[in-house]
């Protein structure tokens, strides 16, 4: 069951934006394509070890899969980090790859607000991304500060 609320996927979306900070040529470099869950790793392994991070990034990767297919051709390595982005990132367009990365990181948050609450996320997520808007995290709890369609 998936745990990536709309929510969850526009801080996902917004955090991911805030990460590459505009810069559409970051998204083309592989080591950087989810460098955005390395940043998370000095966070989560205090909290979880290497183990419990890299189940909560498999999980995340298993749920993303669902709704991005191409997601399959990535494993995730003993040491938490990915694998397989190089082979598959010739054959994907930037949105593509945008979607994918979104998913991941959506599932990823859903997780830990799961596991830790709303509350220890978003401060994590602070720590993490210190520059993000605050209205990225207002909008995990639907405050005033979310952003309507």
């Amino acid at each position: 069951m998936s745990r990536a609320s709309p929510q969850m996927r526009n801080l996902a979306a917004r955090i991911i934006a805030c990460e590459t900070d505009g810069d559409s040529s970051a998204g083309t470099q592989i080591p950087d394509a989810f460098h955005v869950f390395e940043n998370l790793r000095p966070q989560l392994v205090p909290l979880m070890g290497n183990g419990g991070f890299r189940a909560l990034i498999s999980r995340a990767l298993r749920l993303a899969r669902v709704e991005v297919p191409w997601l399959r051709a990535i494993q995730v390595k003993t040491n938490g980090s990915l694998e397989g982005l190089e082979e598959i990132h010739a054959q994907l367009s930037l949105d593509a790859m945008f979607v994918g990365r979104v998913a991941l990181l959506a599932e990823l948050l859903g997780l830990l607000v799961a596991f830790i609450g709303e509350n220890l996320m978003s401060r994590l997520v602070l720590e993490t991304w210190p520059k993000a808007p605050l209205e990225d995290l207002g909008s995990v709890k639907g405050n005033k500060h979310e952003k309507t369609k």
